[in-house]
């Protein structure tokens, strides 16, 4: 098979995988792929409430059979949960845009310290799809102890999955999952109350029951003892919080108006996962469930309460109970795929990622962010075994350095408005009390999982941040030694062309079949006029037309609702006329081509054949920045469109040159250009 059949053959092959191609002059393209605020419950908010399969389950777990001191940290989890959500209601409407944690902070206290949340919040998200899957599977594969040397495959197949999904785009990723979602609301929601009611008779006993255990744990530990218990307990169910930022970060999906969308999301997530997480906790008590290693403790719950049931029922009602659990935690994945890829795109728009992390795919969605988290957590997912007690102490720390750093941006923001915000000591009240209980959990969370696995996510986190500070310095330093193409640009508006007027401007005569040059440019700006210049240098007398195509990618930074698109079209438009005026001053007949994409190659190779009917002798023009001292990964730094753009316009017979730009101004001459041809 030739490379153009083989090429084909992917094509149509992803075609069939991940759908058609979306249609950027569709009006209501971001009506069909944005979410309402019930299925932003459903994509986003899942994350927090499939946190009640491990979170409650770790709060027993660490009290160590004190099982009726649960009520206490359950309650103030619900509570906790409460405050958390107010605050980031205030976040949503302070950032409409959305950013989450990475925004805040980098708004409000600086870009480093933004960088650092961001990396925590990426570190996250790749923990937020492994430990939700590996921790579905381990709740259907308890009822099928037998296969259990099957769970690895079969966590490995069901992130596989989920990567196809969200390639497929955002919409058609949460659909699927509505059903078997409410089957978990539905199912547990019917437990709790459930459970609840066949022991109202016995809440005396349960109040009794409770008071024993705390005078039986203050003798056994003493008071401050039976504190740092529940303290230590309250901690390690950190878990239960950890989706409360989804919403901040999910922003851009979100349904106009967005933020009573969020909002909105935000009240069903809250209440939902407070009633859960107490609604279980309480039904743990009631039934003085002891946590074993075969089975989790919502298992063991369920089991309890059917077991008066006929046999038909209850082991029914345990399947489809303990099967909704595994689908939601499945839809709590789709939220690291939703958001990991947009925290990365919103991090290479300010280069502290490759910018090919910006980019989207012809679906609109973050491809490059989503192949990304989802190899990352195949990795994870491998050397972790899919072990979801392993994978919660990992987890729990990334998510509250980005809750503890948005806190702390938020009381400082407050406290800079005070003049001004008659509203700011309320606010600032929440934000303080959130501030003291994120700290808190990170610091208590640090402290106690350390030597088990916390100092592993430390050494990750940090490395990223070196990787990032890296690629970071890496672009900084490209930008400085480019920053002399900036003359061209002032050279050019200092001294503009003379005005010309409409009938100077028709003695431009065209010739469909003199030499024309079409030079790519990506606006107007240094390396575009050093490629004008360079060909009217070195191709002198040669080419009597010139055509200047730019092409606007859309990318995470622009793609956020129609109006955005309709500017960046608006200033493409602007930015190819002035190179078409500065052609015509010199005599020469020129055109403007804007276009906007998705992809620059594609866009430009759909575009080639028409040029070349309308200009049959056209030669194409580049510029491509080369550096004097390559690092290992400066392709993906400084992504070599034109190379691949070469190739492509190679299959349909059309040359493309490419014109170097050097980082060292010893070897420029771009000055001496300008003023030879202005």
């Amino acid at each position: 098979m030739d490379e153009s059949k083989a090429r084909a053959f992917l094509h149509k092959f992803k075609r069939y995988v991940l759908g058609p191609a979306r249609d950027l002059t569709d009006r209501s393209i971001f009506h069909k792929i944005s979410l309402i605020a019930f299925f932003a419950w459903v994509g986003l908010g899942a994350d927090g409430l499939s946190s009640s399969c491990y979170g409650p389950e770790e709060i027993v777990r660490a009290l160590h059979g004190h099982i009726f001191l649960a009520i206490f940290v359950g309650i103030g989890t619900a509570i906790t949960i409460f405050i958390i959500s107010s605050s980031y209601h205030q976040i949503i409407s302070l950032f409409p845009s959305g950013g989450g944690g990475y925004l805040v902070a980098s708004k409000l206290l600086s870009p480093k310290v933004g960088m650092i949340s961001g990396c925590s919040l990426i570190i996250d998200y790749v923990l937020t799809i492994t430990l939700s899957i590996a921790s579905g599977i381990d709740a259907l594969f308890s009822l099928f102890p037998q296969y259990s040397a099957f769970k690895l495959p079969a966590a490995l197949f069901g992130l596989f999955l989920m990567i196809i999904l969200n390639l497929r785009g955002v919409k058609e990723s949460v659909l699927p999952l509505l059903p078997i979602f409410l089957t978990f609301v539905l199912t547990h929601a019917f437990a709790i109350f459930y459970v609840i009611g066949i022991h109202t008779v016995d809440f005396p006993e349960l109040i009794r029951n409770t008071s024993v255990d705390v005078h039986s744990s203050m003798n056994d530990l003493g008071i401050f003892g039976m504190l740092l218990l529940m303290m230590k307990a309250y901690s390690m169910g950190a878990g239960t919080y950890t989706g409360i930022e989804a919403v901040s970060n999910g922003m851009p999906i979100l349904r106009e108006p967005k933020i009573q969308t969020a909002h909105r999301t935000m009240r069903y997530m809250s209440v939902s996962l407070a009633f859960t997480a107490l609604g279980l906790i309480t039904t743990f008590a009631l039934f003085k469930i002891v946590p074993v290693d075969s089975k989790t403790i919502n298992a063991l719950m369920f089991e309890q309460m059917t077991q008066n049931w006929s046999s038909f029922f209850g082991s029914s009602f345990v399947f489809i109970a303990l099967l909704s659990e595994t689908a939601l935690l499945l839809v709590a994945a789709q939220t690291g795929f939703l958001d990991g890829p947009r925290v990365l795109s919103n991090m290479a728009i300010d280069r502290w990622f490759p910018t090919k992390f910006a980019s989207l795919s012809d679906r609109f969605v973050s491809h490059n962010g989503i192949i990304l988290m989802g190899l990352a957590a195949t990795v994870v997912m491998i050397l972790s075994t899919g072990s979801v007690h392993f994978l919660v102490v990992l987890y729990s720390i990334n998510v509250f350095i980005t809750f503890s750093l948005s806190q702390l941006g938020m009381v400082k923001h407050w406290w800079q408005v005070r003049g001004t915000d008659s509203t700011w000591k309320r606010k600032i009240l929440i934000n303080g009390v959130g501030l003291c209980l994120t700290s808190f959990i990170l610091t208590s969370v640090i402290f106690l999982k350390f030597s088990e696995g916390g100092w592993i996510t430390l050494l990750i986190t940090g490395s990223l941040i070196a990787f990032v500070l890296l690629i970071r310095k890496q672009y900084d330093h490209t930008a400085s030694r480019l920053k002399h193409l900036d003359a061209l640009v002032e050279a050019t508006e200092m001294a503009p062309p003379a005005p010309i007027s409409a009938e100077q401007l028709n003695l431009v005569h065209f010739d469909p079949n003199a030499k024309t040059a079409v030079i790519l440019v990506s606006g107007f700006n240094g390396p575009g006029l050093h490629t004008f210049f360079t060909v009217l240098r070195q191709f002198k007398d040669v080419f009597k037309n010139f055509v200047f195509i730019c092409v606007g990618q859309i990318d995470a930074g622009n793609f956020k609702g129609i109006e955005e698109i309709d500017n960046l079209q608006k200033h493409i438009e602007d930015e190819v006329k002035r190179y078409e005026v500065l052609a015509k001053s010199h005599g020469f007949f020129a055109e403007g081509v804007p276009l906007i994409g998705t992809d620059v190659v594609a866009t430009i190779s759909q575009k080639a054949p028409e040029v070349l009917a309308k200009y049959r002798s056209a030669i194409f023009f580049g510029t491509q920045t080369i550096f004097t001292e390559e690092i290992i990964f400066s392709s993906w730094l400084h992504n070599y469109t034109l190379f691949a753009l070469q190739r492509r316009l190679s299959y349909l017979g059309v040359p493309l040159l490419i014109l170097p730009i050097r980082t060292s101004r010893e070897e420029d001459d771009l000055q001496r250009g300008v003023a030879a041809t202005t």
